[in-house]
């Protein structure tokens, strides 16, 4: 399943974001790249995320250039709930089961369809987020609460942001309102 092809307004700064969604053998892979400009700066990022078939995230990879720097970051999911990042314990996001990338709208696939909402329903999501350009690991508190087919009301307090997603029916975000925008999907 291909993904949708995101144009990104935040901060006035445009960017792109391609990604794909696939089915593994016991799970799911979420694959992406996102070009934008950061601080001035280009940046040139590919994402993989690989969940289990709950849509538990177990490891993930980001990598490529944000200015002049090359960036190369391993996240994994342990069996104790614990989280590392190249290889260093993360105690500040322990027990969390998602992992949001704060630089695109794709992961929010992933507690989308882990969570399986019925309309009306409202539940608090927290995740790892990494934060960026600060790459670093902390926890997002977050809620999603269905309201109908295509819509979400999400709330990332910790942001001041709480507006409707519109979704697809694959679970990705077509419209993050303020931030991102879908120009086409497949």
């Amino acid at each position: 399943m291909i993904g949708p092809a995101l144009k990104q307004d935040r901060l006035a700064s445009e960017g792109h974001d391609c990604c794909s969604l696939s089915r593994t053998g016991d799970g799911w892979s979420l694959k992406g790249q996102a070009a934008f400009l950061q601080e001035g700066a280009p940046c040139g990022l590919s994402y993989e995320i690989d969940c289990d078939a709950g849509w538990l995230t177990r490891a993930a990879c980001v990598a490529g250039l944000f200015g002049g720097d090359t960036l190369n970051y391993r996240f994994e999911r342990l069996d104790d709930g614990g989280w590392t990042l190249n290889g260093k314990e993360q105690a500040q996001v322990a027990g969390l089961v998602d992992l949001d990338l704060g630089f695109t709208p794709a992961t929010n696939l992933l507690p989308i369809r882990r969570l399986g909402l019925r309309p009306g329903i409202q539940t608090p999501a927290p995740a790892a987020y990494l934060a960026f350009p600060e790459l670093r690991l902390e926890r997002l508190d977050q809620t999603y609460r269905r309201l109908d087919d295509s819509r979400y009301a999400y709330a990332a307090p910790a942001f001041g942001y709480d507006e409707v997603l519109e979704v697809a029916p694959s679970g990705f975000v077509v419209d993050y309102p303020g931030l991102w925008t879908t120009t086409a999907l497949r």
